[in-house]
C-alpha cells in the first residue's frame, strides 16, 4: 500500500504515454470533490465541488479547491465531467468558469439543469454536453463511457476514461440499492464488462467504507415518514438537501396521503424542486403545492413545509427558524424532521439547531431516533461485491476522510488487490498510471480557497486565526501618543477591551508600568513606531495572561507628535 509523504516534492514532467491523476479535493475530507486527469498535454476534470465550513472557519461561506495547479493551462481543459448534482460535486464550477467560461460541461440531464441554473446567477452560459448511461464520447484524447449508478439524487453517473495509458474508472458517489424509488439500478453488468476489458485504476467512493453490511433501501423510509405524518397534530417541517429529489418525493407522497398541503421554503429548494418537476424527476399530485405566503390561511394540521438547513447551516431556513430569525415561527406541537445524514464536522451545528427547535416546543425527528434517512453511499458489504466485480489492477479510494480511505483500501486488499497496487493519496498528490502500475510521483498545492461574501481567495489561514481569537478571546485596543524626538509618552495610554471579559477600569494598574517601560525603552534608543507597538503588545499581553489567563488580540495604536 503506497501513501503520500509530507516531504513529497513537485512532480516531474509527465512521461509520454502516461496518465496523471491529481485530486484537488475530496481526499481526507467530505466534500470539495475534484480530480484532474492529464494525458498528452490535455486535461479532463471529474467534478468540481465545494466544502462547507466548520466552526473553526468563522465568516466563511464556502471552501473551493485550489485551481492554481491548472490556472495557467485552462485552455488545455477539454471538459468537466459532473457525476451528479450535489453541491460537493458541482458547487465550485461557477468559480472555475469565471476564469474560463469556454470549458465544456458534460453530465446527465438533471445534473446539467442544476448547474446551469446556478451558472445563470453568475451570468455564465457554458457549452454543455448531455449524456446518458451507455453513452461513449470522445473528449479530447479521453474516451469516456458513462455508467448508471444509484445515489441519493437521480441521474448519477460513473465514468470510465480510456487512454493509451489505460482505463480509469471513477465511480462518483454511489450505492447499490436493489429497490430504488426510480427503478434505476447501479449498472453492475456494465462494470463487469469493463472488468473483462481491464480496469487499470479504480477511483472508488469511500464515504461509508467503515459501515458494515448493506445500506437499507431508500423506500424503507416511507413507513417512518407515514408514521410521523400519522402522529403529527400540527405543522410538519422537513429539512433536507435542496437536491435530494428522492427524499422530497417521499415527503410529497406522504403529504398527499394525509391530505396536507406542501410549501417549499428557501431559494435553492424552490429552484431545484422546480427544475426536478419540470424535467419529470419529481411527481407532484395536483393541487398539492401552495405558496408559503398562503400558509396562514390553512389549519396547522394541513401544512407541510420543506426547507433547507439539515446540516445546521447558519443562514439556512431551519437554523433561522430555530433562532427566531425567520418569518415562520416554531410553536409548541410542531414536528420537525431532519431527513438527511449528519456530515462529519457538522455535529455541533446540527445539535445546536435541534436544541433551538426543541426550546420552542417542536418535536424533532432525526436519524438518531427514527428511520428517516438512509445513506447514498455504498457500505463495506457493497464495496466488497463491487471490488469483486470490477477486479481493478490498481485501487485509489476517494471521497472520504482518512479513516474512510484506509477502510476502503483494506476492503480492496481483502478481495485480492495486491497491497502494493493500492494507493492512498491526499489532496494535491499526483498519481501516474504507466504500464499498468499506479504510483505516487509528487505533490502540488491543493489548499483551501475561502469564499467570504464576494471575496474569493482573499481570506488566509492567518485571517481565520485572527477571527477565532477575536471570537473566543476578544480584543484590547491601546492608544498611546509619543514624542517623536525622544520617544517618551506624552498622552495615554487609553485602553479599551471588547469581548475579553475584562473591564476597562481594570487596566489602571498597568498604565503606570506601561509608561515606565516606554520611558526606559526610549532611553535605550527604541524610537520606531513598530518597535513601540511591539513593546506595548508584549507588556499588555503578559499582564492579561498573568492576571486573567486569557490571550485576546491586542491592537496597539502609537501616534507620534
Amino acid at each position: 500500500m503506497s501513501h503520500p509523504h509530507p516531504e513529497l516534492g513537485a512532480p516531474p514532467a509527465l512521461k509520454e504515454g502516461a496518465l496523471r491523476i491529481t485530486p484537488l479535493g475530496g481526499l481526507g475530507e467530505i466534500g470539495r470533490n475534484m480530480t484532474v486527469l492529464e494525458y498528452g498535454g490535455r486535461i479532463l476534470i471529474v467534478d468540481c465541488g465545494v466544502l462547507f465550513p466548520e466552526d473553526e472557519q468563522p465568516g466563511v461561506d464556502l471552501i473551493l479547491p485550489d485551481f492554481s495547479y491548472i490556472r495557467d493551462r485552462l485552455d488545455k481543459i477539454d471538459g468537466i465531467i459532473l457525476t451528479h448534482g450535489h453541491e460537493d460535486h458541482i458547487g465550485a464550477v461557477p468559480y472555475l468558469l469565471r476564469e474560463n467560461p469556454d470549458i465544456p460541461l458534460i453530465g446527465s440531464k438533471l445534473t446539467l439543469a442544476l448547474i446551469e441554473a446556478k451558472l445563470a446567477e453568475h451570468r455564465i452560459h457554458p457549452y454543455v454536453l448531455e449524456v446518458v448511461e451507455g453513452d461513449r464520447e470522445r473528449i479530447g484524447p479521453f474516451d469516456c463511457q458513462f455508467i448508471a449508478v444509484n445515489h441519493s439524487i437521480p441521474d448519477a453517473l460513473a465514468v470510465a476514461v480510456r487512454t493509451p495509458a489505460g482505463m480509469v474508472v471513477a465511480t462518483g458517489d454511489f450505492k447499490m440499492d436493489q429497490l430504488p424509488l426510480d427503478g434505476r439500478l447501479t449498472d453492475l453488468p456494465a462494470f463487469a464488462k469493463l472488468a473483462e476489458e481491464g480496469i487499470d485504476l479504480l477511483l472508488v467512493d469511500s464515504t461509508n467504507a467503515e459501515v458494515p453490511g448493506f445500506i437499507p433501501h431508500e423506500r424503507d423510509i416511507s413507513a417512518a415518514l407515514r408514521n410521523v405524518f400519522a402522529n403529527a397534530d400540527k405543522r410538519i417541517i422537513v429539512a433536507s438537501f435542496a437536491s435530494h429529489v428522492h427524499r422530497i418525493q417521499q415527503v410529497l407522497d406522504a403529504a398527499h396521503e394525509y391530505k396536507r398541503k406542501v410549501a417549499f421554503v428557501g431559494r435553492s429548494m424552490v429552484r431545484n424542486m422546480g427544475i426536478a418537476r419540470e424535467l419529470g424527476y419529481l411527481k407532484v399530485p395536483g393541487n398539492l403545492l401552495v405558496d408559503v405566503k398562503t400558509l396562514d390561511d390553512l389549519p396547522d394540521k394541513e401544512v407541510v413545509l420543506i426547507c433547507t438547513g439539515s446540516q445546521g447551516e447558519p443562514m439556512a431556513a431551519l437554523s433561522r427558524m430555530a433562532n427566531r430569525d425567520h418569518q415562520i415561527r416554531i410553536v409548541e406541537g410542531d414536528t420537525v424532521v431532519l431527513a438527511s445524514s449528519l456530515i462529519p464536522g457538522n455535529e455541533n451545528a446540527v445539535y445546536r439547531v435541534i436544541n433551538g427547535l426543541t426550546r420552542w416546543g417542536a418535536k424533532v425527528v432525526h436519524k438518531g431516533n427514527a428511520k428517516v434517512h438512509v445513506s447514498g453511499h455504498a457500505s463495506a458489504g457493497e464495496l466488497l461485491y463491487f471490488f469483486n466485480i470490477c477486479k481493478p489492477k490498481n485501487l485509489m479510494p476517494v471521497h472520504g476522510e482518512w479513516r474512510h480511505l484506509r477502510a476502503a483500501a483494506d476492503l480492496g486488499i481483502a478481495t485480492g488487490i495486491p497491497r502494493n497496487r493500492v494507493v492512498i493519496a491526499e489532496d494535491g498528490v499526483c498519481v501516474d498510471l504507466e504500464k499498468g502500475v499506479a504510483r505516487i510521483v509528487g505533490k502540488v498545492r491543493a489548499g483551501y480557497v475561502y469564499v467570504d461574501g464576494s471575496s474569493v481567495g482573499d481570506i488566509t489561514e492567518a485571517s481565520l486565526k485572527d477571527r477565532r481569537i477575536l471570537g473566543e478571546e476578544g480584543f484590547i485596543s491601546v492608544f498611546v501618543v509619543v514624542d517623536s524626538t525622544n520617544g517618551k509618552m506624552v498622552s495615554g495610554p487609553t485602553i479599551q477591551a471588547r469581548g475579553s471579559g475584562i473591564e476597562d477600569g481594570a487596566f489602571t494598574s498597568i498604565a503606570g508600568k506601561l509608561e515606565e517601560a516606554l520611558t526606559r525603552s526610549a532611553g535605550e534608543g527604541v524610537l520606531e513606531v513598530r518597535q513601540v507597538q511591539q513593546l506595548v503588545r508584549r507588556i499588555i499581553g503578559k499582564w492579561v495572561a498573568d492576571n486573567y489567563r486569557r490571550r485576546p488580540m491586542i491592537l496597539p495604536v502609537v501616534v507620534e507628535v
